[in-house]
C-alpha cells in the first residue's frame, strides 16, 4: 500500500458505473458489460492529493492521458473511488475494437469446432 503524505487520501480504481458508461462505444458482438472494464480496475495503492479547498481531483488520467477515471465519492473504508470513464478515454474505441476481434475469433473457432 502507498504511504500517504500529509493531506493525501487513499483511492481505488473501479469499473465504470452507469453515469460513466451511458452512451459509450460498444462494437457489435461485444457484450455491453465489457464497456465497464477499465485497464486499471482494482488498483488500490493510489494516493490522491486534495486541492487547497479540500476537493479531490474530478479526474485521474493514465497512459499519457488516454485512460480516464472519474471521481465517484468515497467507499465504506473512506477511500476515494474513481470509476473508469470510457466516454472520456481516447483509447476506449481502439480497446473495444480489439475486444471485438477477440470475440469474433472465438465465435469463428466455435463455429469451426461445431462443423468438425
Amino acid at each position: 500500500m502507498a504511504t500517504l503524505l500529509r493531506g493525501e487520501v487513499r483511492a481505488i480504481l473501479q469499473p465504470a458505473g452507469t453515469a460513466q458508461y451511458r452512451g459509450a462505444y460498444c462494437p457489435p458482438g461485444v457484450p455491453f458489460a465489457e464497456v465497464r472494464r477499465g485497464p486499471f480496475d482494482g488498483k488500490a495503492d493510489i494516493a490522491v492529493r486534495p486541492d487547497p479547498n479540500g476537493e479531490l481531483p474530478r479526474h485521474m488520467t493514465f497512459g499519457r492521458g488516454q485512460v480516464v477515471y472519474e471521481y465517484d465519492g468515497r467507499d465504506a473504508k473512506g477511500r476515494a473511488v474513481y470509476r473508469y470513464a470510457p466516454n472520456l478515454s481516447s483509447s476506449h474505441r481502439d480497446v473495444m475494437n480489439g475486444v471485438a476481434e477477440v470475440y469474433a475469433e472465438h465465435a469463428l473457432k466455435k463455429a469451426k469446432e461445431g462443423q468438425a
